[in-house]
Formats: C-alpha cells, sequence, structure tokens
C-alpha cells in the first residue's frame, strides 16, 4: 500500500509507451499518461526518501 503512487505511475507510463508504439496514437490524452506517470513516480521518490529519515 506504501508504493502505490510508484504502481499507478508505472502502469501509465506502460499505457504511454504500448499506445505510443503499439497503436502508434499521438493524442494529447496519451501524452497526458506520461505527464501524470512520471509525476506519480516522482512523487512516491520524494516520499519515500521522507519516510527513511
Amino acid at each position: 500500500m506504501a508504493r502505490l503512487l510508484l504502481i499507478i505511475g508505472l502502469i501509465l507510463v506502460v499505457l504511454w509507451l504500448l499506445g505510443f508504439f503499439a497503436f502508434h496514437l499521438t493524442t494529447p490524452v496519451l501524452h497526458a499518461l506520461i505527464i501524470i506517470g512520471v509525476i506519480l513516480i516522482i512523487l512516491d521518490l520524494l516520499n519515500t526518501r521522507r519516510n527513511w529519515w
């Protein structure tokens, strides 16, 4: 449960990769997936580092 942001972020990145390379879609919604996914992964990394201290 603690790594939920990381899991959601990775799922969004994988969906973006599938949509971009497998289906050759380049809609703005698809690019929003990568932005949201990267933001969630960064938030998870920041939260993890804060909890270690």
